[in-house]
């Protein structure tokens, strides 16, 4: 029987954004890699055949997970999306076996390899790693998915179509990809034509053309009101100084302050090392409701209390942290593809009351959410990069990551148990990108459980075993304090 559920709509545009050029530009130099993954961890392989069924039936259903990047002419325009026609299910899903013994230190070392292997940029942008002999006959899946195609949210949204509420799925609907795929080249072809310089040029001198008159007419439109209300252009000069406000919380103008930040994590490098936590959901809400915030402010602060531990451990005393967290702006969950901002912030790392910093680094990321509106001023800084050399752009993004100790995002999951053909999900730790900082600390709720992934730089952090358990500590304290 063919699995009816009805599949959650989701709509992608043909041209990426801003942002997401810019992602798929500064990837180039592998120290800022933007990218991020999940290893979900099943309790035995799941069922190859079916898994793959399941997989060539959602590619038959989204687009993108066909498609490629095409690159318009210079930088005056986005690249832009069109079907792959070598298109080859095979190459992005992949099957490997642990050596003996499979013990949990082997597939975090295994994920982390897999995912600084680059992506073959000609391709779609996504591959999953099945991976099997892990001790008790467990077993692991790894994806990865490229951010210029999904940021978090979207890439749950995407999984949820291998995720099975039952141990016994019914069999996917059977799907000729060879045939969908050729119609698909065909009908991009009739629209819009076959990839070629001259092509690239006229859709880039199009989509430039297109955009300076969108914003002269807009500019003109306003401009026009202000004699019929003097108070419209009072209004405008206040939208440009929250605009103001909104890039410096963005691009880190202050966030760094001289002389902040971690002292033993200066050196940055390319590598990476994977280490795995998790915490009960349950708990975790009732000591955030506890402490009067939220559970995104327990994450954060228990963060901050790890890495002063981490430090105090080591004599090393310090007087605040320099983090970012990301704060979506998604306002239709039928969009595809990206829709986030991310905020600097310095938070206080010196002694302070437990509950004292807690309701301080709340009221500091409430603050610099309310100034993100709309899509998040980073979608216009990223348009002027764009424009510039990749060279300059890696500089300036590396000098600003090294005034940077660490990253975070909150991701939410499923609240039930769930299954991948057959295989029952025990775990699920998501990672992100570090993108020039020592670590990254990512977490998504499972079934009561919040799995974080915790990505590090070891050339900056040089114990990330150490950083871990610290953090798990402070995780249990601050818990202990929220529920006491």
């Amino acid at each position: 029987m063919a699995d009816e559920r009805p599949a959650r709509e989701q709509r992608f545009e043909r041209r990426m954004s801003d942002a997401e050029a810019l992602m798929w530009n500064v990837e180039k130099d592998p120290w800022l890699n933007p990218n991020g993954g999940t290893v979900v961890v099943l309790d035995r392989p799941p069922d190859i055949d079916h898994f793959r069924a399941q997989i060539a039936a959602t590619v038959a259903s989204v687009p993108r997970l066909r498609e490629r990047v095409v690159s318009g002419v210079g930088r005056f325009s986005p690249p832009v999306w069109r079907p792959d026609p070598e298109f080859d299910l095979d190459h992005h899903i992949r099957q490997v076996a642990l050596p003996a013994p499979g013990t949990e230190r082997q597939l975090l070392d295994l994920v982390a390899a897999i995912y600084q292997d680059p992506y073959d940029r000609t391709r779609p942008l996504w591959m999953f790693h099945l991976i099997e002999g892990l001790e008790g006959g467990g077993a692991a899946l790894v994806w990865k998915i490229h951010h210029a195609v999904a940021d978090g949210i979207g890439a749950g949204r995407l999984a949820e179509s291998y995720l099975q509420p039952m141990p016994d799925p019914p069999a996917p609907p059977e799907v000729d990809l060879d045939a969908i795929v050729a119609e698909a080249v065909a009908t991009d072809a009739s629209e819009h034509g076959s990839p070629s310089v001259a092509g690239a040029v006229l859709g880039t001198f199009t989509h430039t053309a297109r955009r300076q008159a969108g914003i002269t007419r807009r500019l003109l439109g306003e401009m026009a009101m202000w004699g019929a209300d003097p108070l419209r252009a009072r209004d405008a000069a206040q939208g440009v100084a929250r605009t103001v406000r909104q890039v410096r919380g963005q691009v880190g103008g202050g966030a760094a302050p001289e002389g902040s930040g971690s002292p033993l994590w200066r050196q940055r490098s390319r590598r990476r090392h994977l280490e795995v936590l998790s915490c009960s959901l349950e708990e975790a809400l009732a000591a955030a409701k506890g402490l009067g915030g939220s559970l995104n402010d327990w994450f954060v602060t228990g963060v901050v209390n790890g890495v002063i531990g981490y430090h105090d451990a080591r004599g090393v005393p310090l007087t605040s942290l320099n983090t970012s967290f990301v704060v979506s702006t998604r306002t239709d969950r039928a969009i595809g593809g990206n829709a986030f901002t991310p905020s600097r912030l310095s938070v206080p790392a010196g002694p302070m009351d437990a509950r004292q910093r807690f309701a301080e680094i709340g009221e500091r990321m409430r603050v610099n959410r309310s100034e993100v509106s709309g899509q998040g001023m980073m979608a216009g800084l990223a348009g002027i990069a764009n424009l510039l050399p990749t060279s300059m752009v890696t500089g300036v993004a590396r000098a600003q990551a090294a005034r940077m100790d660490f990253a975070t995002s909150n991701l939410r999951g499923a609240r039930v148990p769930l299954y991948i053909s057959g295989a029952r999900v025990e775990a699920n730790y998501p990672f992100g990108p570090l993108a020039g900082t020592a670590f990254n600390l990512t977490t998504m709720s499972y079934a009561g459980q919040l799995g974080m992934g915790l990505f590090v730089d070891p050339v900056a952090v040089a114990d990330p075993a150490d950083l871990r358990d610290h953090l798990h500590q402070a995780y249990q304290e601050l818990t202990a304090i929220g529920t006491a």
